[in-house]
């Protein structure tokens, strides 16, 4: 599909699929440090999680389906509906609440919630897309240094969106005139999104796929969203209010086992399935998604807890407790790109994701028995070398997977390795917000609160804001010392077994052509 391209045209597509992907990822950090005003202006501190949650479940469940998409159409189509319809959710958020209530819809706060959905819609497309589109462009003997830049763009997101998201919220409101500043956090998507959409329709070939697609199998879609949809919900449900045994929680995750047991029974039996099972057969594919399953975890339980230590153990202001996390996006930043750069100089990939994991591990080591009386460097030493150790886990193990899978499922099998990524993510976050919990339970009973539990909340903001007015008592310093120490002991054992997966993971020679099938069939 890419044969007759220039090196030109191809670098000028990977700037537009990874300036899209860098709207993604900015978005969902830029928007996190913009909520706490965006709730007080729409009147809807109770509906605040829900914000965030309504964008997660979008993009977790619509991955798989732009995969397969992807597969029967040409992918310049899906990458520029993708990009429109986070464009167009973007508009739509910054209007959030103008108009006055909206039929069917209800307050500006419930307007958010809904056009955050539409952005997760199209923001699923921006990732899956971008590695589906590189795998195209580029032969797996050359492929890890330009999937390297992917985790540059997570890395690089995550320092700029904390602080442009507080600047045009904190001092943005009157740069257009009548418009809070709150907005621009979503206006900003525009001018960026409109630089993307034009790389792509003007640069990037259509990449159609070989053969002629069959019927989509709609029937499908609608059970894996009805079964995801259910289950991200229930692992974001506050357990303090809403425990794994309550009515609710129950309810949702029989909602979801039902759901995606229909939907694996159809894909087994219909003959183009959204996901064709076969590739699990693929012990690259399966044994690959299970390790980033527990690496999504593991990524998450580093970035969630890490601030809540900082501002309730330390005494770090809100500021110093975001900022504290930039070491660990460099990190990431330098080992993605570095473990590329090995991987397409030395062709091989495992000893490189080994490597990672076993630094992961050390740095994890450090945070797990950090003593309340550590210093403020120290903890940015130890997570710049979580973030060396997690950097090769971005681009390496989807280039395995795609290393070991035909052309015709090319996109089915890379959206599966998001997929299992952000499912991994949302589960073992909720399974550390437990863990947290219960732990302060036993040392303070009064910290296991809202504030203190809700993960969501946590990552987004408020709670550190609260918390660091209020300022570390002995007791609750004490007592949150300890609880986050458990949760990164837990996080240990994510990696550890990320890293034995890793182990049985068969090492394939890279091809140096996308014409040729997979290296060799493994069973």
């Amino acid at each position: 599909m890419t044969e007759n391209l220039t090196h030109r045209q191809k670098m000028l597509t990977l700037a537009g699929i990874l300036l899209a992907m860098f709207l993604g990822a900015l978005d969902q950090t830029i928007v996190s440090t913009a909520l706490p005003r965006i709730a007080a202006d729409l009147h809807g501190l109770d509906r605040f999680t829900w914000v965030a949650t309504a964008y997660l479940v979008a993009s977790t469940a619509l991955v798989p389906i732009y995969g397969k998409l992807s597969d029967m159409y040409s992918r310049r189509t899906i990458e520029i509906v993708a990009v429109s319809i986070f464009l167009v959710g973007s508009m739509l958020c910054g209007l959030a609440g103008e108009f006055g209530p909206l039929p069917l819809v209800g307050d500006g706060m419930n307007q958010l919630v809904v056009f955050r959905a539409i952005q997760g819609f199209g923001g699923a497309g921006l990732f899956a897309m971008a590695f589906i589109i590189i795998a195209d462009l580029f032969a797996p003997a050359e492929r890890g240094r330009y999937q390297g830049f992917t985790g540059a763009v997570f890395g690089t997101s995550s320092v700029l969106g904390p602080l442009l998201g507080g600047f045009l919220t904190d001092r943005g409101t009157g740069l257009i005139p009548g418009v809070a500043g709150w907005r621009l956090v979503f206006y900003v998507n525009l001018p960026l999104g409109l630089l993307a959409l034009w790389f792509i329709i003007t640069q990037m070939p259509p990449l159609r796929p070989r053969t002629e697609p069959k019927p989509f199998d709609f029937f499908s879609a609608v059970l894996l969203m009805a079964g995801l949809g259910p289950l991200v919900v229930a692992l974001q449900l506050n357990k303090t209010q809403y425990g794994w045994t309550a009515p609710l929680t129950l309810g949702l995750l029989g909602v979801a086992v039902v759901a995606l047991g229909l939907f694996v029974v159809r894909s087994l039996r219909h003959e183009n399935p959204i996901l064709n099972f076969s590739l699990f057969k693929n012990k690259v594919f399966r044994t690959a998604n299970a390790a980033l399953f527990l690496m999504g975890g593991a990524f998450l339980g580093v970035i969630i807890f890490e601030p809540l230590f900082m501002v309730n153990v330390l005494g770090e202001s809100a500021t110093r407790a975001g900022a504290s996390l930039i070491p660990l996006s460099l990190g990431v930043v330098t080992g993605s790109l570095l473990a590329g750069q090995m991987v397409s100089r030395f062709g091989h990939y495992k000893r490189w994701m080994l490597a990672g994991l076993a630094l992961l591990l050390v740095g994890l080591s450090l945070l797990a028995t950090m003593p309340s009386t550590v210093q403020y460097y120290q903890v940015l030493i130890y997570l710049t070398i979580c973030g060396l150790g997690l950097g090769p886990t971005m681009p390496l193990y989807t280039l395995a997977v795609q290393n070991a899978t035909a052309p015709p499922l090319m996109g089915q099998a890379t959206s599966a390795s998001q997929f299992f990524r952000q499912i991994g993510g949302a589960i073992a976050a909720s399974a550390l917000g437990m863990v947290l919990t219960l732990t302060l339970a036993q040392n303070m009973p009064a910290a296991a609160s809202p504030l203190a539990t809700r993960q969501t909340v946590v990552a987004e903001g408020p709670a550190l804001k609260s918390a660091a007015k209020a300022g570390p008592n002995p007791v609750a310093q004490a007592a949150f010392a300890k609880a986050i120490s458990r949760v990164y002991f837990f996080n240990i054992f994510l990696v550890v077994g990320g890293f034995i997966l890793t182990l049985f993971i068969p090492e394939l020679p890279l091809r140096k052509s996308n014409d040729a099938g997979p290296a060799a069939t493994v069973d």
